[in-house]
């Protein structure tokens, strides 16, 4: 962090410059359309497996035009055929919020019980520059008073992007918060590591520009497909049938 603050000092003039730059031009794609809740039926006598979203814009599906192909819908539908079971879930997001200003937005929200939350945050927590601590504290919060709300016992976190591959920002922003977003996501990287039940979805992988949406920023329909698989097979890791049962007394 230290390091990063000399080269923002240096940069200072240039970097802020390029940020008005992309803010005043860059593409704003709308969030998906669809329904930001919904059961997907599997025939059977399993309880159902209750999921809660929360995020910024990618948890909303900016990128691609409906929920049926953003995020919580392809990881609801891809756990109700890998896990043979209903999957009801709910999608609580908005476009630009930080950790901490998500934690104020969901407060708003009326929640439906959960027995998993899975969230998507921290790129708006690198353009507004908060510190290292400050963007774990509101990450523990956020993922304390969700849990405490809708009763989840599990949850699923993922990591940052690479921002410093995102073709929509030029140099040296680019590589300024590539920087911070690679020093925020190794410290949720650390703090998850000490949580009992919660995991950890790395999206390096998505280093592709080409499999972008047509910001050059957001998720394309192929990225949000790979994302949702990851996240449904970490889901299924975590929460073995033992523990989706223990709450039905079966």
């Amino acid at each position: 962090m230290r390091l990063l603050l000399i080269y923002k000092i240096l940069l200072g003039p240039v970097l802020l410059v390029q940020g008005r730059g992309v803010r005043r031009t860059a593409l704003r794609l709308a969030e998906a359309a669809g329904e930001r809740m919904g059961l997907v039926e599997i025939a059977g006598d399993q309880p159902e497996l209750r999921l809660l979203f929360v995020g910024d814009s990618t948890m909303a599906g900016v990128g691609v035009r409906h929920q049926s192909a953003a995020l919580a819908f392809q990881v609801a539908s891809s756990l109700a055929t890998r896990l043979r079971r209903t999957v009801r879930w709910q999608l609580v997001a908005r476009s630009g919020v930080n950790t901490s200003q998500a934690l104020e937005f969901v407060k708003g929200q009326e929640l439906l019980p959960a027995d998993v939350l899975v969230t998507a945050l921290g790129t708006n927590d690198v353009t507004s520059q908060r510190k290292l601590h400050q963007f774990i504290a509101d990450y523990e919060a956020l993922v304390c008073a969700l849990s405490k709300r809708a009763g989840a016992k599990f949850a699923v976190i993922s990591g940052l992007p690479p921002l410093h591959l995102t073709p929509a920002m030029p140099q040296p922003l680019r590589w300024y918060l590539g920087r911070y977003a690679h020093l925020l996501d190794e410290g949720l990287q650390r703090w998850i590591a000490t949580q009992r039940n919660v995991a950890y979805v790395s999206l390096q992988w998505a280093s592709n520009p080409k499999d972008m949406a047509e910001d050059g920023f957001h998720p394309g329909e192929d990225q949000y497909r790979v994302w949702a698989e990851l996240v449904a097979e970490s889901i299924a890791r975590l929460l073995p049938v033992q523990n989706l049962t223990a709450r039905t007394g079966a």
